[in-house]
């Protein structure tokens, strides 16, 4: 490879963070006579380069007809097939990184008396994958966010924002589905996602962006797939990492606390110990892998200002001060039972118990005083145990393998509120009680056939889930409780499913076509003793969800992909569960047992250039959500002292999300590498009128509105002297429209820097995300009774020490 291919390589890595070496390909075929379809052993197989015709590889068939050649770079070649007496047989291949395995079939050859003729074939090399479909961004390149968790880490990646919730939002939605190794596991949850803030990044490799995901992953998840893919080490005998990371949080003060004795947390210590532990034989690879938390955090500091519309004003605030434990250990065998059959056991344990502590004051703004007063302590314990076993078969011709995967988890939430109101309207002492063992059982089994011109996976899923809740209530004088409620829901889900996907490759194009189909049961069974819902829910549904790619290369260095897919998100049992939290008595958090899926159909046209020392990738995209499905604001008046606003779970109706995203990366000089991510995308809300039942019937209103909104990333980094690595981030995020209202915009630069040491074994690095203390969250909500000013300004500038050592 010259310099400039190297350079062009190079180039597009960086923007992709990949660190992957170049892909080999392996063609195989069968050589038969075509009339009396006897096999021909010792028959020539060549393989050239079409635009010279030069010689690349040779090989002859065995006994049985069979050949097969490995090894090959990526490219376009031309492979000849000769035996004396019989006429020549040709097949070309175009490998551009998409499918690494050819299987030529049957190759029949017709008898003849003449000569055979030479044929030179024309080659033209590819450089990258033509796909466009993925986005691959590896951690050792994130210095500004090193040491924190997953979710600080998606801070620098394109198209990525977080909402309220601690939800990442992938171009404006927050409907991602997360995979640790490309599958579902209890760490993240199945469906949706949750828990990223507390996955350290210490044994993970790369985090993977998927927009539109084809036939072969789930169906859920209409803003895309992230992929979590954790360190394997390839070397043989003993070799892992140890790591520490050492902060600071909450070092600066965005907003000085309401009056209460307590406050909020500040200066708060984090400690995070891991490693990484492997040992590989031939046969066997024993990996160990393990993460620790340690700290006290601010998760959520929520300021709230409602003005009612009978003239009252009253200010609120919910620091949660937060004292955390958790514990991630992972680990497995890879068993090489010979060359065509492997099997990975690998088991998950992960363990939290944090102690949650607040004291909210409610101001009335009119006389500046403290009209109630009210604290409570959550003491919450979390804990998963995910059980795998993996099967793969690869059969005697190149690139046709079986795959079978059984997964178990056992999920376990604990949860205990102390709930305590002191003032002069009520002295009251309440305690409440949750208790959910989530029990899945998955089986999927999938089978790829590698083509001469493309591959064809095919495969299907069972997955079964169930999650009881037990719900206790103490009540004390004055219980803030809703009586009825009952104690107890339980939850469930079939999921059946299969799906077929094609890829069709040649020199200047590539099609891939899937179809999903899905049948799906669900039930949501209340406690008889409920007031609020006349009746369990159950229904089920089956659907379709097709995907399409079309590649069209249109040269070395351009390529151009069209995609289209359909995919569906289900409300999981914490979107429909039918208890309230109390962190703030009057801003209820609460689920709702009647939701039902949304649908997105999305389009997109996606383009990528590059050249010697950059690269620029842009993308246009259209998504339809029908029956969307978020928390809306809806007064409860029905309390004579005070009102309650409830933040319920609803279908709201439809809305279309347009835009365009911008990564371009460049080398200015040798030592100063620029990216730069943007987001340009208008959001519209359709006008919807709905009901809430809970806790009483009442109709909501959504308006109608249209807006556009930006998203700037830009990332500098430094190579200097003395194996030294200098990384500044900056975001932006400009103001955009929600469901009743629009959240503001807020911004955040992080610095971080990187020496490597010990002949490159340790590194040592130190970050500081939100300088300025700018990346809080900030809404305004306009509903017909109340208008409300939500700030959340959590725990954002961290300052971190991290150390790993590579063995």
């Amino acid at each position: 490879m010259d310099k400039l291919k190297v350079r062009l390589l190079s180039s597009f890595l960086a923007i992709f963070g990949v660190c992957e070496a170049q892909e080999k390909i392996t063609v195989s075929g069968k050589v038969k006579d075509s009339q009396t379809n006897e096999v021909l052993p010792y028959t020539s197989v060549t393989v050239n380069k079409e635009t010279s015709g030069a010689f690349v590889i040779g090989t002859i068939t065995d006994e049985a007809g069979d050949f097969m050649l490995e090894g090959l770079p990526l490219g376009n070649y031309s492979i000849n097939i000769s035996f004396v007496g019989y006429q020549q047989s040709q097949r070309k291949i175009y490998a551009s990184g998409i499918n690494t395995t050819f299987t030529l079939g049957v190759i029949p050859l017709n008898p003849t008396s003449e000569a055979l003729e030479a044929v030179e074939v024309s080659v033209k090399r590819e450089v990258t994958n033509a796909a466009l479909s993925k986005k691959s961004f590896s951690l050792t390149d994130n210095i500004a966010n090193s040491g924190g968790s997953v979710l600080e880490a998606m801070k620098s990646m394109p198209g990525v924002t977080f909402d309220q919730e601690g939800k990442v939002l992938l171009r404006g939605s927050d409907k991602v589905t997360v995979l640790i190794d490309g599958k579902q596991s209890s760490l993240t949850g199945f469906g949706n996602q949750k828990g990223l803030g507390n996955i350290p990044v210490s044994n993970i490799d790369r985090i993977e962006i998927i927009n539109n995901p084809s036939a072969k992953y789930d169906a859920n998840g209409l803003a895309g797939i992230i992929n979590i893919i954790y360190k394997e080490e390839q070397e043989r005998g003993v070799n892992g990492t140890i790591g520490l990371s050492s902060g600071i949080g909450a070092f600066s003060i965005r907003k000085g606390d309401l009056p209460t004795d307590l406050g909020s947390y500040y200066m708060n210590p984090k400690l995070i110990p891991s490693i990484d532990f492997n040992y590989r034989t031939k046969k066997f690879n024993y990996f160990v892998q393990s993460e620790i938390i340690i700290q006290e955090a601010l998760p959520n500091n929520e300021f709230t200002t409602r003005l009612y519309s009978d003239g009252s004003e009253i200010a609120s605030q919910v620091p949660e001060n937060r004292k955390q434990f958790r514990a991630i250990l992972k680990g497995g065998v890879d068993w090489n039972l010979d060359e065509n059959n492997r099997f990975t056991f690998s088991a998950m344990y992960d363990r939290e118990k944090h102690i949650d502590t607040s004291q909210v004051a409610f101001i009335n703004l009119a006389s500046s005083q403290r009209e109630r007063y009210y604290n409570w302590k959550e003491e919450e314990i979390t804990s998963n145990i995910n059980v795998v076993a993996d099967y793969e078969h690869s059969f005697e011709e190149p690139g046709q393998t079986f795959n079978a995967n059984l997964q178990y988890t056992r999920g376990l939430e604990d949860e205990r509120y102390f709930l305590n109101d002191s003032s002069s309207i009520r002295i009251g002492r309440d305690v409440t009680h949750i208790k959910a063992v989530e029990h899945t059982l998955g089986l999927s089994a999938n089978y790829a056939q590698a083509l001469a011109a493309g591959k064809l996976e095919v495969g299907t899923k069972v997955r079964v889930r169930r999650l009881p809740v037990d719900y206790s209530v103490e009540r004390g004088d004055n219980s803030i409780i809703y009586e009825g409620l009952g104690d107890y829901s339980d939850w469930g889900e079939n999921l059946f499913a299969g799906y077929a996907n094609f890829v069709y490759e040649r020199a200047h194009f590539e099609i891939e076509a899937g179809l999903r189909a899905e049948y799906t049961q669900v039930f949501y069974t209340l406690d008889p003793a409920n007031i609020y819902y006349d009746s369990n829910d159950d229904y089920d549904y089956f659907k379709f969800f097709p995907s399409i790619r079309y590649t069209q290369k249109l040269n070395q260095n351009n390529n151009l992909s069209f995609f289209y897919n359909r995919r569906i998100d289900r409300p999981g049992e914490a979107e429909l569960r039918i208890f309230p939290k109390y962190d703030d008595p009057e801003l209820l958090k609460v689920g709702n047992p009647y939701l039902r899926p949304q649908y997105t159909e999305a389009i997109e046209l996606a383009h990528k250039f590059s050249w010697n020392t950059g690269s620029l990738f842009s993308a246009l995209y259209h998504k339809k959500i029908t029956d969307e499905y978020r928390r809306i604001y809806s007064v409860d008046n029905s309390n004579p002292t005070y009102d309650i606003i409830n933040r319920i779970y609803q279908n709201t109706g439809r809305t279309l999300s347009s835009g365009i995203e911008i990564l371009f990366n460049q080398d200015i000089s040798s030592y100063w590498e620029l990216g730069l991510s943007a987001n340009f995308f208008n959001n519209k809300i359709a006008a919807y009128t709905g009901t809430v039942l809970f806790p009483y019937e009442r109709p909501f209103y959504i308006e109608e509105s249209n807006a556009n909104a930006t998203i700037l990333k830009l990332t500098n980094e430094f190579r200097l002297p003395w194996e030294l690595q200098f990384q500044v981030l900056g975001l932006y995020y400009s103001p955009k429209n929600i469901p009743q209202g629009k959240e503001l915009s807020r911004s955040s630069i992080d610095i971080g820097v990187k020496k490597l040491v010990w002949n490159k074994k340790g590194e040592i690095a130190f970050s500081m995300s939100d300088l300025f203390n700018n990346y809080g969250i900030r809404q305004e909500i306009n509903e017909s009774d109340f208008t409300a000013l939500y700030q959340n300004y959590y725990e954002t500038q961290i300052a971190r020490v991290s150390f790993k050592y590579k063995f």
